[in-house]
């Protein structure tokens, strides 16, 4: 059986401002790529997290079927809320342990929605040093985000 993983990021002009999110999906036999997938969207005003959530959440909807999967982001926001701090918002009402509201608790609550469907192994590893996979993932972002700039949209936008 092949591995899958995903490759997700968030980017965001302005914070809040426009935003796009990227995910980069690939089936893996060792170090040979079987098949790769693309996704990328936006929003015109949102925020850096939001963004983040967004891929991993698209990443795992576009699976059709439980699988087992590992997700790489660059946001310790994500890694360290589905792995750690979700637990406690959900044992609280989705409230932190200060008793103050989850932000973006309608993407926490998809993500563990769209998790929930499969096995994930969560990675995070450090933005913009290199790493191709992440790399890509960011270009997919920017690609997403694009189309919301100021001065950016289309004749239909």
């Amino acid at each position: 059986m092949p591995d899958l993983v995903a490759y997700t990021d968030g980017a965001c002009s302005g914070n809040p401002g426009p935003g796009g999110w990227g995910a980069l999906m690939r089936a893996k036999d060792g170090d040979t790529i079987l098949k790769e997938r693309e996704l990328k969207g936006g929003e015109a005003d949102t925020t850096n997290n939001r963004m983040e959530l967004l891929a991993a959440i698209s990443a795992l909807e576009a699976l059709d079927r439980p699988s087992t999967l590992t997700i790489i982001t660059d946001s310790a926001y994500v890694k360290n809320g589905i792995t750690g701090w979700m637990h406690g918002w959900k044992r609280n009402g989705w409230k932190t342990s200060t008793r103050k509201p989850v932000k973006n608790v309608d993407l926490w609550q998809r993500l563990d929605e769209a998790q929930s469907r499969h096995t994930v192994t969560w990675e995070w590893i450090k933005g913009h040093a290199g790493h191709e996979g992440n790399e890509k993932a960011d270009e997919l972002a920017r690609a997403g985000m694009a189309p919301f700039k100021t001065g950016k949209r289309g004749k239909d936008g």
